[in-house]
């Protein structure tokens, strides 16, 4: 197995801008947000309404193709508080840019993901997600199938929403998973309501969270990954070793999570 590291050049991130005090929580109106200036912006590949995805300014990662999908001009929102409608756009056109460069064969693979919250690892707070092309790495080589199975929640059409039993890092990840890249309005849907669980129920309440979507079936279909974002566990960072909460624990969290989403949509 390879397991040469993604390298990231410092030289191209000591540049990068940073609009969002993490320590103190609040904006640092000092380094204004390049992406509420959408007119400054350059290197533009599509938009659609306020979304508009273009290549990142600094690419700090060798070997790569970083783009940036900006999700709206709201420079507070985010997935939860979107209306149904402007998230669902917004998965639909994140699919369609993630699906352009996978299906190119410009790469090795194509990863998709976003960062929100202060324990994320995001430089920005205005919402925006990640597309990257990696030349030479298998961004999946560490992913398995049972990495999207798990305690289920329920389904809907081609959806199907589970509480992982086998995470990638743990403690609960959330997998919401359209097989056929159908049903993607119920499949935004989802996503949306477990990020709102995630940061109002889980736990009282989680910050910080991130999205991973995984083609799956060579890119039939697609898996997203909700994973709250706490401190990483010593296992994780010292041993790539991943911790998952026992199986009563899981049980009873995705029925709570059932009830949470079960208040807006329809699952069997």
């Amino acid at each position: 197995m390879n397991d040469e590291p993604l390298v990231y050049m410092y030289s191209v991130g000591k540049r990068k801008p940073y609009d969002y005090d993490y320590a103190n929580r609040q904006s640092n109106t000092q380094n204004p947000c390049p992406f509420c200036n959408p007119q400054t912006l350059t290197d533009i590949y599509e938009t659609d309404g306020d979304k508009i995805w273009l290549h990142n300014k600094y690419p700090t990662l060798k070997d790569t193709m970083q783009t940036i999908l900006i999700e709206s001009s709201d420079h507070q929102g985010d997935i939860s508080t979107y209306t149904r409608e402007e998230n669902r756009e917004l998965m639909k056109f994140g699919l369609k840019c993630f699906q352009k460069m996978y299906n190119s064969g410009d790469y090795k693979s194509v990863l998709w993901y976003k960062n929100f919250g202060p324990k994320s690892d995001g430089s920005l707070q205005h919402p925006h997600m990640q597309i990257v092309g990696l030349d030479k790495m298998d961004g999946y080589k560490n992913i398995q199938e049972n990495n999207f199975t798990g305690f289920e929640v329920g389904k809907s059409g081609d959806v199907e929403m589970n509480l992982s039993k086998r995470p990638v890092q743990g403690y609960q990840e959330v997998n919401i998973v359209t097989w056929h890249n159908q049903n993607l309005d119920t499949w935004a849907d989802l996503i949306q309501k477990s990020t709102q669980y995630v940061r109002s129920v889980l736990s009282h309440g989680v910050d910080s969270y991130n999205l991973f979507f995984y083609p799956i079936k060579n890119g039939e279909g697609t898996c997203c990954k909700v994973i709250p974002r706490f401190y990483a566990p010593p296992y994780f960072v010292g041993y790539k070793l991943s911790q998952v909460d026992d199986d009563e624990t899981l049980e009873w969290e995705a029925a709570r999570l059932k009830g949470f989403i079960t208040s807006g949509i329809s699952l069997t």
